[in-house]
């Protein structure tokens, strides 16, 4: 029997960008978008850039453009370009016309990766809503040939066309994604109110994607989370408890990373997932302090959490990823409470960074010296829950304890 050889088809790409007067550097941007078309699993063969003061409301990018870019697909035997915005149902449809080969935008590259990522059934629901969503506001008609007869007694005229039945089809499966989304959510709230009863104080980590927070995490806990190089490696919540000192634990939360251009779409379907930011106690802010575009990745980071309504909340800063620093220098963030020097592979600042969390949780703790008569004894395992037990000496009269307890306890 003869055996065939099958390779699989890897998509061979031209970065396209638009640089504006007063948008963020393009060469930059097309930096991340070769990297998520990395993470997607295509190559990147090309890329071109045009200065303009605004997109082309009908093709993205000028006439001239789009000539000098069908040259450069034909001598890179491209499949296809990436742009590197959200792009309208009429520039995807002008532009697949006059290039001839698959167009994708940003938007639609992130919601490939977000699917192939997608483990929980939650992250899937999640995944699919944002990718109807998204092609809900791009369906096109495509003619009467599409059109199909009524089934009813009586009926007249073409019936429901193409376009019309996509439409209705996508909007009852929206309809029972968000049902669905909603009972998991339900199930959210009962695990949040059930933290907040135990008086167990949770620390969320929030960063830019690919900033190490699950190697934080990680290192922290052995939570034993997906660690890659690539983009949006892990997109599931992952909750531990980490010990402090031996003597209080709080719970660490994993959040999914954030990204510059963020789609609309993808913050509306994980609004679930990210109100763990929101809920939480503490937020930890990863930065990857060797990665030269910091700055704006931490800005990308603090704008995404204040369109949450994530605020009055303790931030502490890691600049994580010290042992890929080039340059050791003085780093800073004026937004948040604490910053801590942080490398998941080394363990460097780890130690510090327990020391830093026992420190905001106890602010929330008053200091007492207690004698509790021994019928009373079951509340010292009460404090170890929900306070720090200092110390406890067993007297004549009862139990000796010096602890940090919530007020009113």
């Amino acid at each position: 029997m003869e055996l065939y050889e099958q390779k699989e088809h890897v998509e061979r790409v031209i970065l396209v960008g638009i640089q504006t007067g007063d948008s963020d550097p393009a060469e930059a941007s097309l930096d991340e978008l070769g990297e998520l078309a990395k993470t997607a699993g295509a190559v990147v063969v090309g890329r071109m850039i045009q200065n303009r003061e605004q997109m082309h409301p009908a093709t993205y990018i000028g006439k001239g453009k789009i000539l000098e870019l069908k040259e450069m697909i034909w001598e890179t035997d491209a499949t296809g370009i990436i742009c590197d915005d959200e792009l309208s149902s009429a520039q995807l449809g002008n532009l697949e016309q006059e290039l001839e080969c698959k167009v994708m935008d940003r938007t639609l590259l992130i919601l490939d990766i977000f699917a192939a990522r997608a483990v929980s059934s939650e992250g899937k629901i999640q995944v699919e809503l944002a990718q109807l969503r998204y092609r809900a506001s791009r369906l096109v008609g495509l003619g009467h040939s599409l059109s199909r007869l009524g089934g009813g007694i009586g009926t007249r005229g073409p019936g429901e066309k193409k376009l019309e039945m996509d439409r209705r089809l996508i909007r009852e499966r929206i309809s029972r994604l968000k049902k669905e989304l909603k009972e998991v959510e339900q199930h959210r709230e009962l695990i949040r109110t059930q933290r907040k009863e135990s008086h167990r104080k949770v620390a969320a980590l929030v960063g830019y994607t690919s900033a190490g927070k699950s190697s934080i995490e990680n290192a922290l806990t052995g939570a034993g989370i997906l660690e890659d190089a690539m983009l949006f490696s892990t997109l599931d919540t992952t909750t531990r408890a980490l010990e402090l000192g031996g003597k209080q634990t709080v719970l660490l939360t994993d959040t999914v990373g954030f990204i510059r251009k963020l789609p609309h779409h993808l913050v509306e379907a994980f609004k679930s997932t990210l109100k763990e930011a929101i809920y939480a106690d503490i937020i930890i802010h990863v930065v990857d302090a060797s990665n030269p575009q910091m700055d704006t990745q931490m800005y990308v980071v603090y704008e995404t959490l204040r369109q949450l309504g994530v605020k009055e909340k303790p931030i502490v800063t890691l600049f994580n990823k010290q042992d890929q620093v080039e340059t050791p220098g003085a780093f800073r963030d004026f937004q948040a409470d604490y910053t801590v020097c942080t490398s998941a592979r080394t363990g460097e600042g780890l130690e510090e960074l327990k020391q830093v969390l026992l420190e905001i949780l106890r602010k929330d703790l008053v200091y007492v010296e207690r004698l509790y008569p021994f019928p009373e004894a079951g509340k010292i395992q009460r404090i170890r829950e929900i306070g720090e037990l200092l110390e406890e000496e067993y007297v004549p009269e009862g139990i000796q304890i010096k602890a940090y307890v919530p007020y009113g306890f």
